[in-house]
């Protein structure tokens, strides 16, 4: 099967935003524009069309304006809802597991559902992604074990998710006010939120801005605006703190709420709103701890690709000392390295732990992963050579990759070295359909592919530190 994909826009219906303008200096990178971009990631992760943290901060600054928010409060809410969704990878396998579906879809459904009562919403939800493709006998076993379990299975997945968005929002540098907030998004006015069953003053305010700024959004693109603002006047008071939701009434009144959501400006919009802009350079710890935090988040989303982000950068910078990359294109090479596999957020875990063969449906999909890589990171200001070495790591020598089928004299050095890296680390690996393989083994398929798919170079100084690589 040829690996190429010759993309259609209707074929990548998750990707309908417009390339974004681009305002950082030529020495520095500004934090917002790096974030904004990556947070792209999470909203494949959720199954919400990309965008949607970019357009829920817009909503949340608008509220928190309205409300008089003082900046200090401003500036963590920025960023806070930027990567609310940090910790949804986390709990996908979970999902995937527990229902027997897309947990992309699963996702993307449930938060269209009122899921803290029982009604005709959840009733559809489970019969809707709850073992679709089984036989009924077994549909009928998973819907009833469903029904038994489900509140504890809510609080167990809610409660991953809350832990280690916050995680991650420490381990990029953020206050512990931000990581609270994330921590807490799934808590509701009338405490039958999760997972701690936190009420009224007891959330933290950027979480109660935060949960009716996402709803207000995910409506709004599913439904429309008069239905996103019904559905917060009837979670008023429930879900939604009353005071919020009027000072949402307010803004819509003046004709500002949905200002700009729908435009080809609103990430501008959206960035011109952060109270304090902040700024880097690419060399930062700040920059290096976003591209570990992000690498980390398309990891844990399955068992079997724990830490792989982090042991291909390893892996790849390695080799690149080897063949005396200076320590510019190192540190390129590892960031790249670090966020090649941002498009698998794309990718349900319904295919990435399937114990056999992909279908053709299926590896179409597995496919589009690169293509969601490069638009990522092509969006952020000066990551163009960035964008193309991590988007290559599946391109071969004869053209034979994807998924551009780019070829020799195509790929650079460093995409060469990343596709070597990414091939060790993965024949290393424990996988659904097979057991690790031994560094003499992984060696002998990197060497026969060498002869038309790799680089021998690349393999030939990976062979040179494979012992340290694999101690």
């Amino acid at each position: 099967m040829n690996g190429t994909i010759f993309l259609k826009q209707e074929e990548v219906p998750l990707w309908n935003v417009p390339e974004r303008s681009r305002r950082s200096t030529e020495f520095s990178l500004r934090v917002a524009e790096v974030v904004s971009a990556l947070s792209h990631a999470l909203d494949l992760g959720t199954g919400q069309p990309v965008g949607h943290s970019v357009r829920s901060c817009l909503l949340a600054m608008r509220l928190a304006e309205e409300i008089g928010l003082s900046k200090a409060m401003r500036k963590d809410l920025f960023y806070a809802t930027l990567l609310k969704d940090a910790g949804c990878s986390t709990n996908a396998s979970k999902m995937f597991h527990a229902l027997g579906s897309d947990d992309i879809k699963a996702k993307r459904d449930v938060k269209l559902t009122d899921w803290t009562r029982t009604s005709w919403e959840t009733v559809s939800y489970a019969l809707q992604n709850v073992a679709p493709d089984k036989p009924l006998a077994q549909r009928v076993a998973a819907l009833w074990r469903m029904a038994r379990t489900s509140k504890q299975y809510s609080w167990e997945v809610t409660k991953i998710r809350c832990e280690r968005g916050a995680a991650i929002a420490r381990l990029v540098g953020l206050s512990e006010v931000t990581a609270d907030g994330i921590a807490s998004l799934d808590e509701h006015w009338n405490g039958e939120g999760q997972p701690q069953g936190l009420k009224k003053k007891e959330i933290p305010l950027l979480s109660r801005l935060m949960l009716l700024a996402q709803t207000l959004d995910i409506y709004f693109t599913a439904r429309g605006a008069t239905e996103a603002m019904q559905v917060a006047r009837n979670r008023s008071g429930a879900w939604f703190e009353p005071d919020l939701v009027n000072a949402a009434r307010s803004i819509e009144a003046r004709g500002m709420l949905w200002a700009d959501l729908s435009s080809e400006e609103v990430y501008d919009v959206a960035l011109s709103m952060e109270p304090e802009p902040k700024e880097m350079q690419e060399d930062d710890q700040t920059f290096h701890s976003i591209c570990v935090a992000f690498g980390q988040i398309v990891d844990s989303k399955s068992p079997f690709t724990f830490s792989h982000s982090e042991n291909v950068a390893n892996i790849a910078v390695t080799i690149g000392e080897k063949m005396f990359l200076d320590a510019r294109r190192l540190r390129v090479l590892r960031n790249a390295a670090l966020l090649h596999d941002l498009g698998k957020m794309g990718v349900s875990n319904q295919i990435l732990e399937k114990p056999g063969e992909l279908n053709e449906d299926e590896w179409r999909v597995m496919r589009l992963h690169p293509f969601y890589t490069w638009k990522i990171l092509h969006a952020i200001p000066r990551f163009g050579e960035l964008s193309e070495i991590a988007a290559s790591h599946h391109e071969k020598l004869d053209g034979s990759g994807y998924f551009r089928g780019l070829a020799d004299k195509q790929l650079s050095l460093e995409a060469r070295i990343l596709a070597v890296a990414e091939i060790f680390d993965g024949l290393a690996a424990r996988t659904p359909y097979r057991e690790p393989r031994s560094r003499k083994n992984a060696l002998h398929v990197l060497h026969k592919e060498a002869c038309h798919q790799l680089d021998p170079n690349c393999v030939a100084a990976l062979e040179e530190c494979a012992d340290q690589l694999m101690s």
